[in-house]
């Protein structure tokens, strides 16, 4: 993804790390009942702008349609990313923003959308 900068992004303790290619446009924070209470604002990118480089243990939760696999580290509990599919089926990865280690915190813009109601 030449066209899109990468990001370095990590949980708290370092146990999961990754990078990401991803301009920061169209950013979302959602009010639902696992977003709301841990703040994130999400990025959703296809599966090869994401990349891996730290993978501590994790445990995953799903909920609701189980079509998210919510990942967070062992150790600190940090959620620094998602695996799921888009509403057509297509692979997508939801980026927890606030675990990126190379922006300044709230250079970002999110769109509000009601989770909640779905």
């Amino acid at each position: 993804m030449a066209d899109k900068p990468t990001h370095q992004g990590a949980c708290a303790c370092g146990a999961v790390a990754y990078e990401v290619d991803t301009d920061l446009e169209g950013l979302i924070e959602c009010n639902c009942s696992h977003c709301y209470p841990k703040g994130f604002v999400l990025a959703f990118v296809a599966p090869d702008a994401f990349r891996l480089k730290k993978d501590g243990p994790q445990t995953e939760y799903t909920f609701n349609t189980h079509k998210i696999r919510h990942l967070f580290c062992d150790t600190c509990g940090v959620q620094a990313f998602a695996l799921g599919e888009t509403a057509d089926g297509s692979k997508m990865v939801a980026v927890n923003v606030r675990t990126l280690t190379d922006i300044e915190p709230f250079s970002w813009t999110a769109q509000r959308v009601d989770g909640r109601s779905f």
